[in-house]
This record gives C-alpha cells, structure tokens and sequence, in this order.
C-alpha cells in the first residue's frame, strides 16, 4: 500500500503528465538525470545539457521514470537515429547522441561509478577506446519468435512489452542480416533463435535447428569457430563469446600489454571461459593457469588451449579454486560476469599479493566496488581503460590495472 509520500507524489506528477525538465547528467543505466520540484528524474533518449519535455512513464518514492518526448533545447549533440525501431526496440539507448559525445559519456559514467561505489576521488580513468565501426558490429544475435514463424524482439518496457518484427538490425553484421531475411516469416519455433558469426572465418551458427523450415541455412550445429588476433576458438551454442570481434581484439591487446609480461612470468587466468585470454597469453610467460566453472566453456577449452603446452586448467568456481592454489602467481588476469567477483575469489587475489592485476568488467558498478576492495587489500590503481564494445547503448567494458604496493 503506498505511503503518504507516495501518494502525494502521485498526485502531483502522475504517469503521462508532460514536463519540460533541464538534463544535467547521464545515470549509469544510460537515462538523463534531471529533476521536477526537487525530485529527481530519469528520462531516456536525453542528452545532458539540453532543456527537454519529458513523458512521464512511472512515478516512484524516490524518483520520475520518463521519456524525452520533444527536446525543447536540444543538444549540438543530438542527431537523426537512423533505425527505423529506436525508441520502440530496447536494444539500443543511444542511437540519438553523436558517437564522439557517446565516448565522452561512458567515460564520465566510469568516472562517477569509481567516484560513488569505489570512492576513488580522481580516478585514474583513460580516454575511451572507440570502434571504428560502430555499426555494423554485433556477431551474436537472439532472435524472439512469433507463432506465425516472424522473428523480432520484444519492445521496451514504456512501450508495453511487445513482440515486435524486425527486418533489419543495424548494430548486426551482414552475414546475420542476410541470416535474418532468410529466416524472417519461416521460423515457425518456440521461443527464440540465436544466431551467431565468426567474422574472421565465415562460421555460422543458427540454433534453433531450422533445416526443414530454412533448409537454405546451416541451423542445428552445436559450436561454431572464430580467430581472435590470429589464435582460432571453437565457441559452443551455449559458451560465452565477445559479440564484438574487433573490439574483442582490442580488449584483448590492451589486457595483455597491461600484464607486462617479460616472458617468466606464472600469469592465473580466472573466469577464463573457452580459454580466449589464456590462449592468447600462452605465447608471452611461462605458465597459464585459467580457472572456469562453465561446463559448455570446459568442453571447448580443451581443444582450445591443446596447442599450448604452459596451460594448466582448473574446472570450478575461481572463490573455490583461487584461494587453494599452491602456485603462486605473478600476474592475475580477472574477467568475472556482470556481477562481479564473490568475496571469497577477492579473498584469493589478497591472499597471493600477484605483483600485477588486470581486471577486466563490463559492469562498471561491481567493477568500483571490487577494485575498492583490491586497493584497501593492498594494491593501487594505475589505470582503468573503458572500450566502447557496444556502441548505441549504455554498456560499457573495461580494462583495469592494479600493482601491488
């Protein structure tokens, strides 16, 4: 039942009221924050320093949940969303702010995450790596279906959660267009389908198994393969995988020179997945020990990691293994999921005081909170390098470096 302050509220502002609201900041899920009467508001599709009419969609306790109807003031940083399905698809937040003000935002976002959670005052935070094709890029889709055999994706929650049919995504590659078209109107299914590229080999993978409804597609393959930086990974349906391949270069270049290997060195991969990093480490120290729970990733790091001999690999949860390790290790790489690290696998990384950690995270929130941890444990921050791996949307990855003290 709500609560005197509540219903006040209500009956001031109420959902579908229209006001014009000054933007002054972005909010870490990629809304602009204003506020009304003192009450701060949340509005998608702004741009912070524009003056703009908002629609409310929610109202809250502690905050308006709004929409940018009609920027009144709009920012020299506004421009046309060339999508055709922005503002009505969720899958992109951005796609109405220039792509050098999109950079500019997520470091700032990086910045006030490290500031809020970490309480790191001044930040050690490095210009955003950009990608040069922030179009275009996505190599992994999921695709919902309809009964009528349409593929699309279900619309934003202000837009009433709705299946809604899609032609053509702009942030896909080609391949998984032209995948799509082929698809789209015959994919009579349950439930969705992933389709998923290799851009560097020409691999596709299509699950569900369409070949009697699309016989002209190869659906139904259990993995698929792509190179990263030369090295070839056989990625599972069910494996976690980079969906931006260049960027996924990127990352990976940037990771390794901040390991700074010598050639001796004995580096832990956790969360090491199909063995993407540890591959790609193997080259430049002595010994790799990657540590990953995820059955699928186990089952494709075998044949992964099987030309390199220096890897040792561990299946399990890294809060179980990392702790009990008896070698000690000289560098640790981390690349936990969006909820960051359990404090029993911080634990392990204080307990074996690596003179050099490289925390990779796309969720800068978890990335600040455990970082905290890290540098109360005993080590600095020297750097923390965001790349822009999901461009049009709020997502944000980033690579950060820690030295022991």
């Amino acid at each position: 039942m709500a609560d005197a302050h509540e219903i006040e509220q209500q009956e001031r502002v109420r959902q579908g009221d229209v006001l014009t609201v000054e933007l002054t900041d972005i909010a870490f899920h990629g809304a602009s924050i204003g506020r009304h009467d003192g009450q701060v508001v949340f509005a998608d599709y702004g741009i912070p320093g524009e003056t703009a009419e908002i629609l409310i969609e929610k109202v809250k306790r502690s905050m308006l949940l709004a929409r940018v109807a009609e920027p009144v003031e709009p920012s020299a940083d506004r421009v046309d969303p060339p999508c055709p399905y922005f503002g009505i698809c969720g899958g992109c937040q951005w796609q109405h702010i220039a792509y050098a003000r999109q950079l500019e935002l997520k470091a700032h976002v990086v910045a006030e995450q490290l500031r809020r959670i970490g309480n790191f005052d001044d930040a050690p935070v490095s210009p955003m790596i950009g990608c040069d094709r922030p179009y275009g890029y996505r190599n992994n889709a999921r695709f919902t279906t309809s009964p009528d055999g349409e593929l699309g994706y279900i619309s934003r929650p202000g837009s009433g959660r709705q299946f809604m049919r899609i032609d053509r995504c702009l942030i896909m590659d080609d391949t998984i267009n032209a995948a799509l078209a082929e698809m789209q109107g015959r994919a009579r299914v349950k439930h969705q389908v992933v389709v998923r590229h290799g851009e560097h080999t020409g691999d596709l993978l299509i699950q569900q198994d369409l070949s009697e409804l699309v016989p002209s597609l190869p659906s139904g393959r259990e993995h698929y393969e792509e190179e990263l930086l030369g090295t070839r990974f056989r990625v599972s349906a069910s494996s976690f995988f980079q969906t931006n391949t260049i960027q996924a270069e990127a990352l990976a270049r940037l990771a390794i020179e901040r390991m700074a290997l010598t050639g001796n060195e004995v580096v832990v991969d956790a969360y090491a997945g199909v063995g993407t990093f540890a591959a790609l480490v193997a080259p430049h120290c002595r010994q790799v020990i990657a540590i990953e729970e995820s059955s699928s990733a186990l089952d494709d790091a075998r044949i992964n990691l099987a030309p390199f001999g220096n890897v040792e690999y561990h299946p399990g949860k890294v809060e179980k293994i990392l702790p009990d390790l008896e070698i000690e290790p000289d560098v640790i790489l981390l690349d936990p999921s969006r909820t960051g690290m359990a404090q029993r696998a911080i634990d392990g990384v204080l307990k074996h005081r690596a003179r050099r950690v490289v925390y990779v995270s796309c969720d800068p929130a978890t990335l600040a909170r455990d970082l905290r941890i890290l540098v109360d444990g005993g080590y600095r921050l020297l750097d923390v390098t965001p790349v822009d791996m999901f461009p049009q949307t709020y997502h944000i990855e980033c690579v950060a470096t820690l030295e022991l003290v």
